[in-house]
């Protein structure tokens, strides 16, 4: 089922994203929500249904399980509430189902929201120990997210003469976007230099190719698109949307007709979202993008996956500047992941929000101008979940 034009956000919300120790889980939610309501000209009681994403409920903090810790911190009660998880897709998940409930006309005002706590606990509680202790018993064990990203993008340069310097190159661009975005965690720049000499996570990834653990919260509120007006004249409009799960956590690492050079997940995604869109040629007809850098190498080969270059030319639209702001098609103008972080639950969610805000044209020095059409990009897991979403000014 396509759902152009169909579903509008009429209100969207979202926290600094940054280590947020004078807030707790319950705190970020409200604040983002909050945004999200006022925007919309809402109470809490007006949401007839909400979709909450918490991809890592255990991860020190124990809230996000179920619906109820969004029922109990934002005090609405009575109305369907249901947990999402799937990664680091967690976010754009959660918008869809709100969606899909709009389209069945199950409810008329929805809710998607995502959080993450994950500062809060020492270093020796990583992600890492949890998901080595808690994973699979032999799958996980060893495993790392750099270490799995690390692969794709020596199998990339090893396969199109990629260089580690166009992934710094990449890091260089998102810090300097984020300096322009009052909700991201770092907001400096940094020389090629730096990011190349930064220590060593898993080569080619130094640390100022990766992203930051973070806490932070994003909101959007929903309707369908006739009703839009009666809420929030300055929406914006779902033009497309596309959910892949293409692989397992071992699957990849087994099949041997995975190139490593590629994330099937993205390319069934975005090709879904595009058939929905109406969009033939994204580089010419996007504006803008969103996509997700856990990893400098995952933003290169995600070009390629969303059909912005040719396979193996990643590196090419890198030189080109293409991806940076004024660039043909600006990338990450937020910071990405690399700066803002990446509270799991809450990205997705979050890039939605700063599309939205593009397409209302109050980003403030990283608008784009007269911004019509942007896309929000996220991939989980060794590249095997991922959302695809694109919005349009109304």
């Amino acid at each position: 089922m396509s759902m152009k034009d169909k579903i509008a956000v009429i209100g969207a919300g979202c926290t600094m994203f940054s280590e947020n120790f004078g807030l707790d889980y319950s705190d970020m939610m409200v604040e983002s929500s909050g945004e999200a309501l006022e925007e919309a000209g809402l109470s809490g009681r007006d949401i007839q249904a909400a979709w909450l994403g918490t991809a890592f409920p255990d991860a020190g903090v124990w809230k996000g399980r179920s619906g109820m810790d969004l029922a109990q911190s934002l005090g609405i009660f009575d109305i369907p509430i249901t947990r999402v998880s799937n990664y680091c897709a967690t976010g754009g998940d959660a918008f869809r189902n709100a969606c899909y409930c709009l389209l069945s006309g199950e409810a008329d005002v929805v809710m998607a929201l995502g959080v993450e706590k994950l500062r809060d606990r020492a270093p020796q509680e990583s992600l890492v120990k949890m998901m080595v202790e808690n994973g699979h018993p032999i799958m996980q064990k060893g495993f790392t997210a750099a270490g799995t990203f690390a692969v794709t993008a020596t199998r990339h340069m090893h396969e199109y003469g990629t260089k580690a310097e166009h992934l710094g190159q990449i890091s260089v661009k998102n810090h300097k976007h984020a300096v322009n975005n009052p909700k991201a965690q770092y907001r400096t720049e940094v020389t090629l230099d730096q990011v190349m000499k930064s220590p060593m996570v898993a080569w080619p990834l130094t640390v100022l190719m990766s992203c930051p653990t973070t806490d932070g919260s994003a909101c959007l509120i929903m309707c369908r698109a006739e009703d839009a007006k009666k809420y929030n004249k300055d929406h914006v409009l779902l033009k497309g949307h596309g959910f892949s799960v293409s692989t397992g956590w071992d699957l990849p690492f087994y099949d041997p007709r995975h190139h490593f050079t590629s994330y099937r997940a993205t390319e069934v995604a975005s090709r879904k979202a595009y058939k929905d869109a109406g969009v033939t040629d994204p580089r010419k007809e996007l504006d803008m993008c969103e996509v997700h850098d856990c990893f400098a190498s995952v933003e290169l080969l995600t070009y390629e996956d969303l059909g912005l270059c040719k396979r193996g030319e990643g590196g090419k639209l890198v030189e080109e500047g293409a991806t940076a702001a004024g660039g043909e098609i600006p990338v990450n103008l937020s910071g990405g992941l690399l700066s803002c972080g990446h509270p799991v639950g809450a990205t997705g969610l979050r890039m939605l929000y700063e599309i939205t805000r593009q397409l209302q044209g109050k980003a403030g020095k990283r608008q784009v101008p007269d911004a019509r059409l942007g896309l929000a990009h996220n991939i989980g897991g060794p590249g095997a979940v991922s959302s695809v979403t694109i919005l349009g000014a109304r």
